[in-house]
């Protein structure tokens, strides 16, 4: 099965990246071997590769960063997968590609399901949106997965903010009142995989579907990094509750972010493990790497 994998260098694509065994023959791209704003470019590889698979773990990230760069977020984020779809389709290959919570207003109080209707605010939300109705457009096999609140124990993120500013010795304010399902890279990974060799075990074609797909449970901010500290025993590090008001950012994020993962338990059988599992063995990770 041969797989192009877009993003190699982020917390999902290395994750994606080192569980890709046999039969899987990857071909995995970063942004200097392929420019996502050059559209040409990215159907091109996609043409020359004849990949079975294409997987899209490329993302402009950077929340706030995109309300002073729309035309970059939305080219990265909206027009680049429809690319993608679009090669996909003529290539007949199978198209996965991430999106995000941010696609929900956030004022729910149940977890989302995937015909939940959306509501973004601010300029990633709406550009990842427009990536996923892109995708949706262009017609052929493709799953998108929605998760959120990604880390990793490589690369920037949450939980390794957290570590080192404990350092300082300062009590830390962690915000409160957004809740979600924190999301360790290699399980969203491991999910990815399983889904993909029963897709290509079945041998059908599928028309484009979404899914969402979190590590199980959910917990604020606050309680993410509470309970981070008391996993570590580090009593020393005083985690304060503050609110959003509070700790200001250019674009606005969901107060309740949290999605229903039960359509891809009952459709694939995938389910991933709780959050608190999830944090638990990437902090075993970060202690074998230690020197």
């Amino acid at each position: 099965m041969k797989v192009l994998l877009f993003g190699r260098t982020g917390q999902v694509g290395s994750a994606l990246a080192e569980q890709a065994v046999t039969p899987v023959v990857l071909q995995s791209l970063n942004r200097v071997d392929v420019d996502l704003a050059d559209s040409s470019a990215i159907d091109r590889v996609i043409r020359e590769a004849q990949p079975d698979v294409v997987i899209n773990a490329a993302a402009y990230t950077a929340v706030d960063g995109a309300e002073s760069e729309p035309d970059e977020a939305y080219q990265v984020n909206a027009k680049a997968p429809g690319v993608m779809a679009q090669a996909c389709l003529e290539c007949q290959a199978l198209l996965v590609h991430y999106s995000t919570d941010y696609v929900f207003d956030g004022r729910g109080r149940q977890p989302y399901v995937e015909d939940s209707p959306t509501g973004p605010a601010g300029v990633y939300a709406h550009s990842k949106l427009a990536g996923e109705l892109a995708v949706m457009a262009a017609g052929g096999q493709a799953i998108i997965l929605r998760t959120g609140w990604v880390y990793s124990h490589d690369g920037r993120n949450f939980l390794h903010t957290m570590l080192r500013l404990a350092e300082s010795g300062v009590p830390l304010s962690v915000v409160a009142d957004q809740v979600g399902a924190p999301t360790y890279a290699p399980d969203l990974a491991a999910a990815t995989w399983e889904i993909i060799d029963r897709l290509q075990a079945l041998s059908s074609t599928t028309t484009p579907r979404i899914f969402h797909a979190t590590n199980h449970g959910e917990v604020s901010w606050h309680g993410f990094a509470s309970a981070l500290f008391e996993r570590l025993g580090r009593d020393d590090v005083v985690v304060e509750a503050i609110t959003t008001a509070m700790y200001p950012a250019a674009a606005p994020r969901p107060a309740y972010s949290v999605l229903s993962n039960e359509r891809l338990d009952g459709e694939f059988g995938v389910r991933l493990p709780s959050w608190e599992d999830g944090m638990m063995r990437c902090l075993d990770r970060l202690r074998t790497a230690e020197p």
